[in-house]
């Protein structure tokens, strides 16, 4: 025997010596006692029980069964006080004659109603951790979605178990309902912006151009990080700089929305000079390095490559590179990039050739050599 038991024994025990001498008249404590007694017990049994229960489901590989219970332990636990209780007052109510049962009647079946919508909450919520969870349930729905779904239903819930406990009360349901039309009209003026920022969360939802993980930016506004959650009125965003930003739904209605974690590759755009005393070596360059791009292995080559001469620089002969990564990691594109870049110039100076910076050069009609050479020895000292 336990040591719950042994008290709740003890405590009968010291109760029925003292009471015995009560009378007749009085009995009806000792029935409202023994009510309140055998409510503690089943009451005890009930925990005992699903505390057993949930440790023999857990050996299971079936994960429901597990979010069954633990959500309907504590509901299953006060629903034996509720009845307990209401049977111990409807006792009282007899024997003395009081308007209790009036109160109590109502109030245990809304009581029970609910135990009953708090038991059905209680499980939506652990299935909707189960579904997120990588190690619960294995299912193709991102979290964005389980939890957009699991807030909708747990709403629902609640606005059924409030009618329903109006209904309980004697309150017509569709007087509320007509209220609520009426009374709707003055709340959408007052609460608009409430109201838009609910319905901009459930475009999110349904539309689903980003979820929860997905790095996200916006052109027309200073907005760029990574999703952290989304609410019913606010998306939280946490910055590179680690910063959290807190963006009202209704904003996403009225801006564009770049996603660049669904990006199936990066691109590398890039433009490289080659001096114009090398023109002889620079298709041989554009060549190599095209060759380089097909066989690097991080380079997808189902995607466009272009590398060709581009344009007529000022001072330099300009070849475009045009391709792009296998990867989206933002550190390994990088690295992938350097490596591309640092090939390239090893191409430019395989062909005895060298990439171009700002250069001019100077040509004087009717001045000989060595005139020209003095006029730019006397230009440098300048």
């Amino acid at each position: 025997m336990d040591a719950d038991a042994k008290a709740i024994l003890n405590t009968v025990t010291t109760w029925l010596v003292d009471n015995l001498a009560l009378g007749q008249e009085n009995s009806w404590v000792l029935s409202v006692f023994v009510v309140i007694l055998t409510t503690s017990i089943v009451a005890l049994f009930v925990k005992k029980f699903f505390f057993k229960l949930a440790q023999q489901l857990l050996r299971t590989r079936n994960v429901w069964d597990d979010l069954l219970v633990e959500a309907a332990r504590r509901p299953a636990v006060m629903l034996v006080w509720v009845l307990g209780g209401s049977w111990a007052i409807d006792i009282i109510d007899a024997k003395t004659g009081t308007v209790l049962l009036d109160i109590i009647d109502p109030l245990r079946k809304v009581a029970v109603i609910v135990l009953i919508g708090w038991f059905l909450v209680r499980f939506v919520k652990r299935a909707e951790t189960a579904l997120i969870d990588p190690q619960g349930i294995d299912t193709s729905m991102d979290e964005t979605t389980v939890s957009a779904i699991g807030k909708l239903i747990r709403l629902a819930l609640v606005v059924t178990i409030a009618l329903v406990v109006l209904q309980s009360f004697g309150y017509s349901i569709s007087g509320v309902l007509a209220f609520g039309g009426i009374g709707g009209l003055a709340v959408g003026f007052a609460a608009k912006d409430l109201l838009a920022n609910f319905f901009g969360g459930l475009m999110i939802y349904l539309d689903r151009p980003f979820k929860v993980g997905d790095w996200v930016r916006s052109p027309d506004q200073n907005i760029e990080g990574t999703v952290e959650d989304i609410g019913w009125r606010l998306t939280r965003i946490r910055t590179f700089d680690q910063r959290p930003l807190y963006v009202p739904n209704a904003t996403f209605t009225s801006i564009s929305v770049e996603n660049p974690s669904r990006m199936k590759n990066r691109r590398i755009y890039e433009t490289v000079g080659v001096r114009y005393c090398d023109v002889t070596r620079i298709q041989a360059i554009v060549s190599d390095v095209k060759t380089m791009l097909q066989n690097h292995p991080e380079i997808d080559t189902r995607q466009t490559l272009i590398v060709n001469l581009n344009q007529f620089s000022p001072s330099s002969l300009d070849f475009f590179v045009y391709t792009f990564t296998k990867t989206t990691n933002w550190v390994k594109y990088h690295e992938v990039k350097q490596d591309v870049l640092l090939q390239i110039m090893a191409i430019v100076e395989g062909h005895d050739a060298e990439v171009a910076f700002p250069t001019q050069t100077l040509h004087v009609e009717g001045v000989s050599q060595a005139q020209a050479l003095s006029l730019e020895r006397a230009d440098i000292q300048q």
